[in-house]
């Protein structure tokens, strides 16, 4: 097939399949297919993940999400039954970046570690259901979509496109970029946040669809805007952000301005048309402000997809009551957010269990220890918990069967035939 029929094929695709109503391109079908190369390579992880979150925010309410941190975190929220997998730049900062350090969320790690992550937690989820059909299973569908943050992008408009190439590789199925600068970027509940001009960001989540485009996979791109708590951008540049500049300096050079709602709305309404979800980064969960920015954006982009950050950062129980806080989401989701998440979920679970069970263990040892595992034994048998029996969950009976294929079925060193955990569990 020529270049030029791959090209009228792709064009006639994004003119006729609704996945591409309302998205702006500023280049070409012909532009994509010729820095595609002579071979064609499958994402396959990428591909069915980001087809099955498409089909997901279509038909639900809207999808609910934890942040994992780990493989392992990831397989425990698939077997609960959730649809689908955070995975914060937050959380790999703190304790699963590349550089095996313990960060700040200030783009300090390596750029490659969150497609590292989703490696990672794709190799967990593969385990997982190798393991079940090998039983003769099929019941948990264990290939959830992750969604993975790309911070600021790690530098420039190369640096998104590379990024971007990275998480798809690694079997993201939707990837978050934000409008701060990246060599000065923040978490965004800290201050001292600095905006890059609205073109500059246009420009990344343009790097981002052309990524994703280059590889062939209808990866979902959300922008997220720093505006409502942001007071430093790094240039008056563009017009659209003039309105909102105090005319002061900064003794590093950047320019003063008004953060707030207003500036937020203006960023996500120049940013709909690029992105497939829009997400305002909030410091506190307020659904009067959540319902401003949705009416904002649907007033001019009906229907438009936004995410809601539901982070650990708010002290919940003191800005919302109890009733309002069991009934936030579903308010959420009518106002249009389908994508919806706790950020930190594992990193505030994993120490959080282990300082109580290691606090406990200090006072009473095994005691504490055997009442541990007791609710691991009562969750196991009420909701199908199965980490119970380790050596199973991890594989151990799957590269059994592998090593007795090897051996045509003479093997006399099998693992979990003669194990404790085969005796006792």
């Amino acid at each position: 097939m020529t270049a030029n029929r791959h090209a009228t094929e792709l064009a006639n695709q994004w003119n006729s399949d609704k996945r591409w109503s309302g998205v702006k391109r500023v280049y070409t079908a012909e532009d994509v297919v010729r820095l595609r190369g002579s071979v064609r390579i499958e994402y396959t992880l990428a591909r069915l993940g980001t087809e099955r979150l498409i089909k997901s925010l279509q038909s639900e309410k809207f999808i609910s999400a934890l942040g994992a941190m780990t493989g392992n975190q990831a397989v425990q929220q698939v077997e609960a039954g959730l649809q689908a997998i955070y995975l914060s730049g937050w959380q790999v900062a703190a304790d699963a970046n590349n550089s095996g350090q313990m960060y700040p969320d200030q783009s300090l790690y390596p750029a490659d570690s969150v497609p590292a992550v989703v490696r990672k937690i794709n190799n967990s989820l593969t385990r997982a259901d190798q393991i079940q059909h090998s039983e003769g299973k099929d019941t948990i569908q264990y290939f959830a979509p992750i969604v993975a943050d790309a911070e600021a992008g790690f530098g420039g408009n190369l640096n998104a496109f590379e990024l971007m190439k990275g998480m798809i590789e690694a079997g993201a199925a939707g990837v978050h970029f934000e409008d701060q600068l990246a060599s000065a970027k923040k978490c965004g509940h800290m201050g001292g946040k600095v905006l890059i001009p609205t073109m500059e960001f246009i420009q990344k989540l343009t790097a981002a669809r052309l990524a994703s485009d280059v590889l062939g996979v209808p990866t979902l791109i959300v922008a997220r805007t720093d505006a409502n708590g942001a007071h430093l951008l790094t240039s008056d540049i563009d017009p659209r952000d003039q309105k909102f500049l105090t005319g002061e300096r900064t003794v590093e050079g950047f320019y003063k301005i008004k953060g707030g709602l207003d500036s937020a709305i203006a960023r996500g309404l120049a940013y709909s048309p690029y992105a497939d979800l829009i997400w305002c980064e909030t410091s506190e969960p307020n659904l009067d402000e959540a319902k401003k920015f949705a009416e904002a954006i649907h007033a001019k982009f009906p229907g438009k997809w936004l995410a809601y950050n539901l982070s650990p950062s708010f002290n919940w129980k003191k800005k919302l009551d109890t009733q309002t806080i069991g009934k936030f989401q579903t308010e959420l989701a009518s106002l249009g957010y389908k994508f919806q998440f706790v950020t930190l979920a594992g990193f505030h679970s994993l120490n959080y269990s282990m300082f109580t069970l290691a606090q406990a263990y200090k006072e009473r040892g095994m005691a504490a220890y055997s009442e541990f595992q007791e609710m691991e034994f009562a969750s196991e048998k009420k909701n199908g918990y199965r980490a119970v029996t380790h050596q199973r969950f991890v594989g151990t009976g799957y590269f059994d069967e592998v090593a007795q294929k090897i051996a045509a079925g003479s093997l006399s060193t099998g693992a979990l035939s003669g194990s404790t955990e085969e005796e006792q569990f």
